[in-house]
């Protein structure tokens, strides 16, 4: 093989690796500068692939598909990988280039174009977390570039309901990877403790968790970031509300009147901190019956009420969707796979489909915000 003709297919072995995509940071190798030097002689190619830190999770996933890349070029005969790992340089100007060159700061501050959505209840056990991981899934599905934060440090659940339980971040330098579930990029408190160990921490660390999961984890550019909050209206509310108050908020609520009471109050909570409440949702709705009928196991009516009760002639507050009671959405959420992934015909998935579009559809309001244009 002549000089040129093997230059020529090193550059047609730089374009397929360019389709390798790393799977925690969801960009091509190829741009994360994982790729050294690819050399090839007479047909045998040998290929410098340089992991982002020592035990990286994805490795076997990668340098499979860097060998699956460079053998479907015509005129690879063979294919060597030499795996080695980033200097503490290289690391550092890969943190620089993910951050965008900018410090070390809160990735969705007012100038941000990604929508926000906190997930709310006054009390626990109405299916808030649930609901998240649902939607989540159903607005990464549409093709959406989603993230969700859980914030519900004391009774995290968001990891089993995504079938990551166990799952743990990649932390390269001071950047933190999170786990992908389902398309979601997904990152918890349950992340880093062991087991089912209770966390049992006062306000200031509740403020500095949900504000390092804003800083240190690199969620890249997001179309929808979902926060699941912790029921009530206590630290964390608080908190989101300081760190990002142009969060959206939805409340969920069950229907019988002493649930949409108590999630009233976490509406009024958002409020005060600046935020917007854009729709509450009421879970547990009915039980369809074989005959089609609907038995209200929990009464009827609370979510339209704590919607009217939320709405102001300034602020108009709609019931997103009613969600039947549904045996489907529990067992999806024991198995880890979401209703509107494992039984997407489901009553309760059709309902949550139906939120995930309205949200989706949402335009992003631009007015206040930076767009990094200059007039020459």
């Amino acid at each position: 093989m002549t000089p040129p003709e093997a230059e020529a297919l090193e550059a047609e072995v730089r374009r397929a690796l360019s389709r390798v995509i790393d799977p925690e940071i969801r960009r091509p190798i190829t741009e994360l500068n994982m790729i050294g030097e690819v050399t090839v002689e007479a047909g045998a190619l040998t290929v410098a692939l340089k992991l982002t830190i020592v035990g990286c999770p994805a490795a076997d996933t990668i340098e499979r598909d860097v060998r699956e890349a460079a053998a479907s070029v015509d005129g690879v005969e063979s294919v060597h990988v030499n795996v080695s790992v980033m200097s503490p340089e290289e690391r550092a100007a890969l943190t620089e280039k993910l951050r965008g060159g900018r410090p070390k700061t809160l990735q969705f501050g007012p100038d941000s174009l990604t929508r926000i959505f906190a997930i709310s209840s006054g009390k626990g056990g109405v299916g808030k977390s649930t609901l998240t991981a649902n939607l989540g899934v159903a607005l990464a599905a549409s093709g959406l570039r989603v993230g969700i934060v859980d914030a519900d440090v004391f009774g995290f659940s968001i990891p089993g309901l995504l079938g990551v339980a166990g799952a743990k971040p990649t932390q390269v330098d001071e950047m933190i990877l999170p786990p992908v579930a389902h398309g979601v990029k997904v990152i918890s408190i349950g992340m880093f403790v062991e087991g089912n160990t209770a966390v049992s921490w006062r306000g200031p660390m509740l403020h500095r968790t949900l504000q390092q999961f804003l800083t240190d984890v690199y969620f890249g550019d997001l179309d929808v970031l979902l926060i699941d909050l912790p029921p009530g209206t206590g630290d964390v509310a608080i908190s989101l509300g300081q760190l990002l108050p142009q969060a959206e908020v939805i409340v969920v609520t069950t229907p019988q009147p002493a649930a949409a009471e108590v999630a009233e109050r976490s509406g009024l909570v958002a409020r005060q901190t600046g935020q917007t409440v854009i729709g509450v949702i009421e879970n547990m709705a009915g039980l369809v019956q074989p005959d089609g009928s609907v038995l209200d196991l929990f009464g009827a009516g609370g979510g339209a009420n704590a919607a009217a009760r939320l709405t102001t002639p300034e602020q108009p507050v709609p019931l997103l969707a009613s969600i039947p009671l549904s045996l489907a959405l529990r067992a999806g959420g024991d198995s880890g796979i979401p209703v509107v992934l494992g039984d997407p015909d489901d009553p309760a998935a059709v309902a949550i489909a139906a939120v995930a579009r309205t949200l989706a559809s949402r335009a992003r309001g631009l007015v206040g915000k930076k767009l990094g244009l200059t007039v020459s």
